[in-house]
């Protein structure tokens, strides 16, 4: 017998709809109903009927073949047999973080698709993937972001099977895994937990609609939901780590918040586990209580995304201002973002019309990730544009030279390595038409107040927008990307052989706004960038090495006893004692 259980406080009475039959379940303190049962067993289908309604899915389901409306499954976890006992995961500051996204990275949108092409991942380097949320959303293509089955991996990507294959090749492969999940809301299709129990919250409105219920009535039970879902990644499927989408959307006025008692999980399972795991936040608070510890007042997460360094970088490669982008666009501003790791920390934000952030001081680069491009940056542009896109390919390997010498934990875009000419959209796969027209006509409406005709802009619920944004892998070994490609190669190895790059040398750095240049000194490493419109001469610091390790050009820099001279768009790596 299976004791089957579910959080129903809303409910007067719960069945399981199992083989046929519903099973009348017993209450119990808490909001809770339970029923034993020898039907229940691994590969059964199983669902739940409150006050005698329609057969609704399992909050917590462990397995969704039919779509987010079916019936669930139940899952044996003891049934896949692991081989990565041995696996230890790489610290942060020594990694390079691989974002991809599972339905767009391969031709088959799968997670055997991702393991076929781990042996590329390694030759180039990277030490962990980061995958976008894989918990199941409506329809077969998606995001990910409007996931409604937080505990069950997509179906359409290979379901849980799949992600454990992936999950162990990788750790055979030597790459760690960090996967993507969202606490702070649920999809609009095929969330049928309103039903069940005050999941959400009307108390603290995000931009989705409700946001969970963290602090409210019945929160004890909707917080041990999300901690199990943690523990879940860590146990059953062995991931290495989890990236927090959208904390500033997890509201919570406990005196323990939920992320600082997440970190408190966390540190219990390695103790038990006996490996690392880490935890990293998207936020745009500039916030470092994120990763200070418990004992000065923090939450204890391992580190964050970092959006100034993003948009400070950005913005010079690209020369745009618009919307948060008004906020930057000097070299300034990017050497603060270098050197302090916040530009934000407490200055006055024009675009939001008041002082933002505080100072990110005491704290390793390891704790802050930097990019040049990542899954919201080209998705949330009208067309999908990559940076490739955009600038030349002088800028993007100053832009990747930047990022992959920097202080900071670097992640790099699925297919950026090479300047991938395919665009990443905004695409979806919702199954209630009325709700797919609203995206549809939101997303124009929103791209109409810059400017963009409605017809210029992707329908997300067209598959032709799905299918625009899936690699072109056979681009790779063509000129200019074959180019790009071999410099991030390059890179990545600079960086995992010189310690000065792989530890905390603190950068040092000079630069000139009018002649647009910058000088980036960490330890025995210098990096010379020359954003100007023509060759410009750049001060070599006293005791500068002077060996070139990479350059972007073959030809047209020269050197001085005290100056460098670059030509325009050129990035030149110098080490050496």
């Amino acid at each position: 017998m299976t004791a089957v259980s579910v959080w129903a406080p809303r409910a007067r009475s719960v069945a399981l709809v199992i083989g046929g039959r519903a099973l009348e379940m017993q209450g119990l303190p808490g909001g809770w109903w339970q029923v034993e049962t020898a039907l229940a067993a691994h590969g059964v289908d199983y669902a739940f009927s409150l006050n005698g309604g329609a057969p609704l899915p399992d909050p917590r389901s462990p397995w969704q073949p039919h779509g987010v409306h079916g019936f669930s499954r139940f899952l044996d976890h003891t049934r896949f047999a692991w081989h990565d006992q041995g696996w230890r995961q790489p610290p942060l500051g020594s990694a390079v973080i691989y974002e991809l996204h599972v339905g767009t990275f391969t031709p088959e949108g799968s997670f055997d698709g991702v393991v076929r092409k781990l042996d590329y991942l390694q030759d180039l380097g990277i030490s962990h993937i980061e995958l976008m949320p894989v918990n199941s959303f409506s329809g077969g293509r998606g995001w990910g972001y409007d996931g409604v089955a937080l505990y069950a991996p997509q179906e359409a990507y290979g379901g849980p099977e799949g992600l454990k294959r992936l999950v162990e090749a990788c750790h055979l492969a030597g790459i760690g895994v960090i996967l993507d999940v969202v606490y702070n809301h649920f999809g609009p299709e095929g969330n049928h937990l309103d039903a069940f129990g005050p999941y959400l919250s009307e108390l603290h409105p995000v931009p989705w609609g409700k946001a969970v219920n963290f602090d409210g009535p019945h929160s004890d039970a909707v917080r041990a939901f999300f901690l199990g879902n943690a523990r879940m990644w860590f146990e059953d499927y062995h991931v290495d780590g989890l990236r927090l989408d959208a904390v500033h959307a997890i509201l919570d006025t406990s005196a323990l918040h939920i992320l600082e008692e997440l970190a408190r999980e966390a540190a219990l399972l390695e103790n038990t586990m006996g490996r690392q795991l880490c935890l990293i936040a998207e936020s745009a608070l500039n916030d470092p209580r994120l990763v200070r510890s418990p004992e000065a007042g923090g939450y204890g997460l391992d580190a964050q995304w970092s959006d100034d360094f993003h948009h400070a970088l950005h913005t010079l490669l690209t020369g745009e201002q618009d919307g948060y982008y008004v906020d930057f666009g000097s070299l300034g501003d990017l050497a603060k973002a270098l050197t302090s790791g916040f530009v934000y920390d407490g200055r006055y934000s024009r675009y939001r019309r008041r002082r933002h952030g505080r100072p990110f001081t005491s704290f390793p680069g390891r704790r802050l990730f930097a990019y040049s491009q990542n899954h919201d940056q080209a998705g949330n542009r009208a067309r999908g544009e990559r940076l490739s896109r955009i600038v030349g390919i002088g800028r993007l390997k100053i832009a990747a030279a930047l990022v992959l010498t920097s202080p900071f934990t670097p992640l790099i875009f699925q297919g950026e390595e090479w300047g991938a000419s395919t665009p990443f959209q905004y695409f979806t796969d919702h199954q209630d038409k009325d709700l797919g027209r609203a995206v549809r006509e939101g997303r124009r409406r929103e791209f109409a107040a810059f400017g963009w005709a409605p017809e210029d802009v992707p329908d997300p619920q067209d598959f032709a927008t799905f299918a625009r944004s899936k690699l072109d892998w056979g681009e790779m070994s063509k000129a200019p990307h074959d180019e790009l490609l071999a410099w991030h190669r390059s890179l990545i190895a600079l960086r995992r052989s010189e310690p000065d790059l792989r530890g905390g040398a603190q950068p040092c750095v000079s630069f000139s706004e009018q002649e647009r240049w910058l000088s980036v000194r960490r330890g025995n490493v210098l990096v010379l960038c020359n954003l100007g419109a023509e060759a410009r001469r750049i001060p070599l610091p006293s005791g500068a090495p002077r060996e070139v390790l990479l350059a972007s050009c073959s030809t047209g820099f020269e050197f001085a006893r005290d100056e460098a001279v670059l030509p325009l768009d050129t990035v030149v790596v110098l080490g050496g004692s």
